[in-house]
């Protein structure tokens, strides 16, 4: 008996998708190639797509070299003076900024939230509650939260006069008005955020190891500590790979925060990527999306340890 063609099976479900693959295709591959294509171009204004007016206006990697030497990109004045006794290794812009609030969130939120997830693995009681309680603040909007901590941090009538109204006037607490400090306000920010998702991951990893796991290091005398840090941690690679890669794709795309909280200031010490593409879409387009093009480079190199993970893991079974 001849087996059905592979094509035609699941026929109705793959007819469902078919709308679905054709928006995929369409929209996000296709919106992809036209910004990487018109990057190299000198557009000013939304082109439709000819051959013609792309070899037209063919400009080599020009874009890329003005948005490297913005400086609203990417700023090193310390770097120019190496040597000198007063040499600071500091950089400021867009690209700089974000980097700087991805090693934060990365860093903090991966392990407070294994942190978070080991005491949740305690078998502590109102466990439902306290999950609900980590996990509010990731229900929230960015915009919610931009507000909500641009009201605590706010110098005038924020945590920082609560706590000059009581007595203690040499308290500081004014960061989003420091432009050395203002990254790290909206890191901390972020990071309420999206802790909570992190523990929620995290626990999930951790209730997949298997008990006998933990009965075999109790009988070997091995300490809790080093249970977690040489044999849970291990075991857990998928589950902290998968963790990365949502915490740094999220952070590299960060916008909204940054808008609700100090939309780009003080001045642009705060500016980030993803508003600098926007804010430079109407006025210099091709700028914009090469400043996009690296965004999306970004990104893959992200995805890049999880997808060999996923399709390595699948094609060695």
């Amino acid at each position: 008996m001849d087996r059905p063609n592979p094509l035609f099976r699941n026929l109705w479900s793959k007819i469902a998708a078919l709308p679905m693959m054709l928006i995929v295709l369409v929209v996000f591959v296709g919106g992809t190639a036209w910004t990487v294509l018109f990057s190299f171009t000198n557009i000013k204004i939304v082109p439709i797509f000819t051959p013609r007016e792309w070899v037209n206006g063919f400009i080599g990697l020009a874009n890329y070299q003005r948005l490297f030497n913005t400086d609203r990109w990417m700023n090193c004045p310390g770097l120019t003076h190496i040597g000198r006794s007063d040499w600071e290794p500091t950089c400021m812009g867009a690209l700089p900024n974000v980097v700087t609030y991805v090693i934060l969130a990365v860093v903090l939120s991966m392990s407070l939230g294994f942190v978070l997830a080991v005491l949740m693995d305690q078998k502590i009681r109102a466990e439902g509650l306290f999950r609900t309680i980590y996990l509010y603040p990731f229900a929230l909007s960015f915009i919610v939260t931009g507000h909500v901590w641009a009201w605590i941090m706010s110098p005038e009538y924020g945590l920082q006069a609560s706590v000059r109204a009581m007595g203690w006037t040499s308290f500081d607490f004014g960061w989003i008005a420091d432009r050395h400090m203002v990254m790290y306000a909206i890191a901390v920010a972020g990071i309420w955020q999206g802790t909570g998702l992190v523990m929620a991951l995290m626990l999930a990893g951790l209730r997949g190891i298997d008990e006998d796991i933990w009965k075999a290091a109790r009988v070997d005398g091995i300490p809790a500590w080093r249970t977690y840090l040489q044999i849970v941690l291990p075991m857990m690679k998928p589950v902290l790979v998968t963790t990365f890669v949502i915490v740094c794709s999220g952070a590299v795309r960060i916008y909204d925060l940054v808008v609700a909280l100090t939309d780009g200031g003080p001045g642009i010490s705060s500016d980030v990527p993803t508003r600098y593409v926007y804010t430079n879409f109407s006025a210099n387009l091709g700028q914009s999306l090469s400043a996009s093009t690296v965004m999306l480079v970004t990104m893959a190199v992200l995805l890049i340890p999880w997808i060999r993970m996923e399709f390595g893991k699948k094609s060695q079974g």
